[in-house]
């Protein structure tokens, strides 16, 4: 039986998004299951790098090293942008405290071609303030945050999202905890990131975010 053009560009992405994972030590994901073997429509990608987020009654923005979008490819794709949820806490311009992502142009002019993969790409970037507009923001205060700090370094993360193809993953392979620690710091001219990425002790205390640790 012949597969429709949206069948085969779901196997499609679903195939760009396993060699993506091969290619990054930063991305993962995960489907619902299916018995029927049709390709995914639903991703839960993960994000395992630093990101900015904010605890709820501070003012405090912190590094945050794991992040979780869902992408559902509606019955409309790839005509129409799939739908984005936000499902980890972020502090960012573009990202609404609901969980809703503006990506720019591309939320008004889709343009089918973008593959799946490549969709992740722009993702991560925003993740890690490599890629942020204060000029249209759905977080005001976000906004309004990264416009006038002068305190952190962007991006925050510095890895492509394929950083094993440009040989700068790890070496050993293994993702940190998501830590909570100051984003990295300009001193002058240069890039110093904060003292607390790579923590020789820690320990869990309470806190309201039961998946993250707390440097005390």
């Amino acid at each position: 039986m012949l597969e429709s053009p949206r069948t085969r560009r779901l196997r499609s992405d679903y195939r760009a998004l396993e060699k993506l994972r091969s290619e990054s030590s930063i991305l993962d994901f995960a489907i619902p299951p299916d018995p029927t073997g049709a390709p995914p429509e639903v991703y839960y990608i993960h994000f395992y790098g630093r990101g900015l987020f904010r605890p709820l009654g501070t003012t405090d923005v912190l590094v945050r090293e794991h992040h979780e979008v869902c992408i559902r490819l509606g019955a409309a794709y790839p005509r129409m942008m799939p739908e984005l949820s936000w499902k980890t806490p972020i502090f960012h311009p573009n990202i609404s405290s609901s969980g809703v992502v503006c990506l720019g142009g591309y939320g008004t002019h889709w343009v089918p071609s973008l593959n799946l993969d490549e969709l992740c790409v722009m993702l991560w970037d925003v993740v890690r303030y490599a890629n942020f507009d204060v000029g249209s923001p759905y977080n005001r205060e976000a906004a309004y945050w990264a416009r006038n700090q002068a305190a952190a370094a962007f991006p925050v993360d510095v890895r492509p999202l394929r950083d094993r193809v440009a040989g700068v993953a790890p070496a050993n392979g293994c993702r940190k905890p998501p830590i909570v620690a100051q984003p990295p710091t300009v001193r002058g001219r240069e890039v110093a990131v904060a003292e607390t990425v790579d923590v020789m002790d820690a320990e869990i205390v309470d806190a309201p975010y039961a998946d993250i640790l707390y440097i005390d």
